[in-house]
């Protein structure tokens, strides 16, 4: 059986649009002659994830993106194409996840191999969001943003504070103070200059001064030498055995032991001391008075007159 041209013609058209559709699908990641299983996942939003989005488990690409839908509920259903023989159980969890820093996604299954009863064809899996390195910048700058904008607001009431309190008059108070500022670091400036003429004018006999403050603490230093090579030691033990006599001595005289306790504590010793000095004194009144009973030169051999006690006594 001879085939016509127009047969020929037909079938490589029918061919030419069946490659067409399986190319446009592969690249919109479906391949038709795909064994894969078809699972499905529920997310509340999946922004930045794109059809053929990979599919990652264990850091190793098992499957792509097919497509996503909303659901009733508002929600995104996404259909996923797994190509891997690695055994997932039915309990395992499908992360949303950021693959970089500028927002793409994709979606990281997370197993437990723990559990026996495996994935299957048309097959939901739980679903899970982690954010990425640009929403957990974002969620960061979001407060930072209300807080900074607080503090502008801040800033602009001290600002308009501080414009109510200059006024003209407060303004040009606060030139006078700058200018006034300024005058007092010119004069310290030249008195700067000053003080510099006058210690390099002095600079020789500064050098001297030092030079006999350097020889005085030497000197000082030899003395405080000798003073340390002193026996302190034996002088103060010295001087506390003479404190120790002294306090046993004032001890005696307060009990009236020895001449000077007695003296202090004998009534009748400072009684008689009193008379006998009040006696001594009457004997020199009347040895004043009546010098001739004491000392007499008679030439003529003149009898001696006789003692009279003298009635008049000495006045303090």
């Amino acid at each position: 059986m001879k085939l016509t041209r127009e047969i020929k013609t037909a079938v490589l058209v029918i061919c030419s649009i069946l490659l067409f559709y399986w190319g446009y699908n592969f690249l919109k990641g479906k391949n038709l002659f795909d064994t894969s299983k078809k699972i499905y996942v529920v997310y509340d939003s999946v922004e930045g994830l794109e059809p053929s989005s990979s599919v990652k488990l264990k850091g190793v690409t098992v499957g792509r993106v097919n497509s996503y839908d909303f659901l009733e509920n508002k929600k995104v259903l996404v259909e996923i194409s797994i190509t891997s023989n690695y055994p997932i159980s039915k309990s395992s969890i499908a992360e949303l996840s950021g693959s970089s820093p500028l927002g793409g996604k994709e979606i990281i299954i997370i197993p437990n191999d723990s559990d026996a009863q495996l994935l299957q064809s048309g097959d939901y899996l739980k679903s899970s969001t982690k954010l990425g390195l640009t929403d957990a910048l974002a969620e960061q700058i979001v407060p930072l943003k209300d807080k900074i904008e607080k503090l502008l607001d801040n800033a602009n009431t001290l600002f308009a504070g501080v414009n109510d309190v200059l006024d003209e008059k407060a303004k040009l108070n606060l030139k006078n103070s700058i200018s006034e500022l300024n005058k007092t670091i010119t004069e310290f400036s030249g008195a700067s200059k000053s003080l510099n003429e006058l210690l390099s004018k002095n600079k020789s006999k500064l050098d001297g001064t030092f030079t006999n403050l350097d020889k005085t603490v030497a000197n000082f230093a030899k003395i405080s030498d000798s003073l340390s090579s002193a026996n302190f030691g034996q002088t103060v033990r010295n001087l506390e055995k003479t404190l120790a006599n002294v306090d046993k001595l004032l001890a005696d005289m307060e009990k009236g032991n020895g001449t000077m306790g007695k003296l202090m504590k004998d009534e009748a010793m400072y009684t008689n001391f009193t008379k006998a000095s009040s006696e001594l004194e009457l004997l020199l009144q009347d040895l004043r008075l009546n010098p001739t009973r004491y000392i007499n030169v008679s030439v003529f051999g003149k009898k001696n007159k006789p003692y009279v006690e003298p009635k008049e006594k000495a006045k303090n």
